[in-house]
């Protein structure tokens, strides 16, 4: 697998809403650099595993999709 990275502008938002819920839950104020190292240690600790599940659940709606594509499609020869 490829290593998970984020746009600048999908991590600038994260980096805000790790620091929001540091000041709102834990009563502490994140610095941006410390918000960024910890979104580093989750990518690096969850980040195979969501993404691994993902793939798990979109395999498994496109499988539902693919047994029912003769009930969709399938055109009646008589």
């Amino acid at each position: 697998m490829k290593k998970l990275t984020l746009t600048d502008e999908r991590r600038d938002a994260l980096v805000s809403q790790v620091q929001s819920l540091f000041s709102k839950e834990f009563d502490e104020t994140l610095s941006e650099f410390r918000a960024n190292a910890l979104i580093d240690v989750m990518l690096g600790s969850l980040g195979a595993t969501v993404y691994n599940q993902a793939v798990a659940d979109v395999r498994a709606h496109l499988q539902s999709k693919l047994d029912d594509l003769d009930g969709e499609v399938f055109a009646d020869e008589t």
